[in-house]
């Protein structure tokens, strides 16, 4: 777990070049599954266009859930992305990681608060932006003052509270599962240095919590992935539609 990121300076600004890798896998990942499941749509569909069918009324459903379909149909897109990228970045980290002199290189792109909070401030963003879009920059600001004038510094407050939890939440489980899997890990091979049947030992008694706990999550990992999701689409119902 003594391991540090390999950082550049760019403009004044510093990148973390694993993340920066990691986020670029998950694109390449997200990407492909996307063109082999709907490269050849049929009548008679696939198993890789049945997945991705799934996937499409997955999401419609949640949006379905959270606003009129006739106003959210437009987020579609947004909700299979969004469920697609965060599920593969939160399994990146799951199997394996990879450190190179010290630092590491393999890991859940979503293990960063960067990373999440980032998708975080893009999403609440995005709910602004289609607010105004679809109800005009004087209704959209009007809502604001519903009930009374008096509430506008708590509304935005939420705003911030909104964005803060949105990429915390999903930071901080998939961090933590990464952490307790590295400790875990070291379990099995520190003891090692001292004598080969210690190390054996502690092999033996890592492997049946370690498989457990990737399996735990796993499920971690999935559910995030539709949380996130399905507050977005809540954060964009209340933008975007009348009766809020």
């Amino acid at each position: 777990m003594n391991h540090g990121s390999k950082t550049v300076d760019y403009f004044g600004l510093t990148f973390d070049l694993a993340s920066v890798l990691m986020i670029t896998v998950t694109c390449v990942i997200v990407f492909l599954i996307a063109v082999l499941t709907t490269r050849t749509l049929a009548i008679r569909p696939t198993k890789a266009q049945n997945f991705m069918e799934w996937i499409v009324d997955f999401v419609r459903n949640i949006i379905d859930s959270a606003m009129d379909l006739k106003i959210g149909k437009d987020f579609l897109t947004l909700g299979v992305t969004l469920l697609m990228y965060i599920f593969v970045a939160n399994m990146l980290g799951l199997p394996f990681s990879i450190t190179v002199d010290h630092n590491l290189w393999w890991k859940s792109p979503t293990a960063d608060p960067a990373v999440t909070l980032t998708l975080a401030v893009m999403v609440v963003s995005l709910t602004h932006y289609y607010g105004v879009k679809r109800k005009g920059l004087s209704e959209y600001t009007k809502d604001f003052l519903r009930p009374i004038p008096y509430l506008i510094p708590l509304k935005i407050i939420e705003e911030f509270a909104n964005t803060l939890t949105l990429g915390l939440r999903l930071y901080g489980n998939i961090f933590a599962g990464e952490i307790l899997l590295g400790l875990l890990a070291g379990l099995a091979t520190n003891f090692y240095s001292q004598s080969v049947f210690l190390g054996l030992v502690g092999t033996i008694g890592a492997v049946i919590p370690m498989m457990v706990w990737q399996a735990f999550s796993l499920f971690v990992g999935t559910i995030q992935a539709f949380i996130f999701t399905m507050l977005t689409m809540v954060y964009m119902s209340h933008k975007v539609s009348h009766d809020h």
